[in-house]
This record gives structure tokens, sequence and C-alpha cells, in this order.
């Protein structure tokens, strides 16, 4: 008589799609964005804004050495440093990922995080300290971004959604049971009084 697998066998092992959506999604942000960069250092005078929506987008090409939407200027090295070891998290996580929104958070995080890291490794002024080109301006906000800190924020306010929602990184949701673990089951939520996750969230 086969039985139900516990909660670690179905999430041992690793998930070649959860890993095909991250580096799928990472390589396209990080084309995007390194793309974007290569016509604007190409084609916007430096400082320059150029409208594209009236008063409510412009492009202006600035370098920015401090982090993501120009903040903390003069502390490269620190977000260079801070940026590697993001990236070798990602990596050593990636294998525990089973759930699609996981990985596409974490793609589009190493994504942008791989974008910039590119900036500040092998632009002026040098190796590890180089500025990262920034050009989107948008009405209100006081700062000037770029494709990649687009795509990291993201990452932060899918993090957000999945973590109220109480998605793992193996896709399974916790039932919400009494605090007792006995009793009448909150209402849309079976009795049950274990903590056996319900069905994957994708």
């Amino acid at each position: 008589m086969a039985t139900e697998p516990t909660a670690a066998a179905r999430t041992a092992g690793v998930s070649v799609g959860a890993i095909f959506a991250l580096v799928t999604v990472a390589l396209v942000v990080f084309a995007c964005d390194q793309i974007t960069k290569y016509f604007v250092v190409e084609n916007l005078p430096l400082g320059e804004p150029v409208p594209v929506l009236g008063n409510v987008l412009d492009f202006v090409f600035v370098k920015n050495p401090g982090a993501a939407f120009s903040l903390a200027s003069g502390a490269t090295w620190i977000f260079s440093i801070a940026a590697s070891v993001v990236t070798v998290l990602i990596i050593v996580f990636a294998r525990r990922i089973r759930s699609l929104s996981w990985a596409i958070l974490f793609g589009m995080l190493l994504g942008g995080t791989l974008g910039n890291l590119t900036d500040r490794l092998l632009r002026e002024p040098s190796f590890g300290l180089g500025q990262v080109i920034d050009f989107i301006r948008v009405a209100g906000f006081p700062a000037v971004f770029n494709i990649a800190d687009s795509f990291i924020v993201a990452s932060m306010g899918l993090f957000i959604i999945l973590t109220i929602r109480g998605v793992g990184l193996d896709g399974q949701r916790e039932q919400k049971v009494a605090a007792t673990g006995s009793g009448p089951a909150t209402p849309g939520y079976p009795a049950a009084a274990d903590s056996t996750p319900d069905a994957t969230e994708r």
C-alpha cells in the first residue's frame, strides 16, 4: 500500500523547471539592462535630459558611484562586495527552490544584481569601483535609476507578496490551524491539527 510522501521527500532533489526559470529570467533581465545601458552610453549626452513622455518620464544619462537609485555615493566597493555575496547566495540556494514564483523572484534579483555588478567591475574608474549607468527619471521620484534597479525592486515586491501568503521556497503553503491544535477549524481551512503543507503554490 502506497504511503503519502513526507514534506521532506516532496522537496528533496533539484527542480529542473525552477532552475531553468530562474536562469532564464536572470539572463533576460541582465541582457535588457546591459543592452539599454550600451545604447544610453553611445547615444545620450551625459547629464542632459531627453523627454520621453512629456513631463512624466525622461532619460538622463548619469554615472552613479553608489547603490541603487543613486544612493550612498562614494561607497562603491561596499556595494560591489555586497552584490557579489548576493549572487553567491542565490546560486547556493537555487537548488532548494521548487516554486515558480520564487524562481522568478530570484531570477529578477540575480539578473538585476549582476547587471549593476558588471558596471562596478568593468566600467571606469577601476575594477570594483566602476560607476553604474543610470538613465530613467520619473516625475516626482527623487532619483535616477536603470533596468536592473527596476527588477531588483520588483523582486522585493514579489518577496513581500509570497511572504504574506506564506509560500515557501518549496512552493508549499502552511495551513492555518487553531492555536490549540484542536477544536473547530479556522474558516476557509480544514480542521486538521497538523502542519502538513497544502497544495503546491506556483
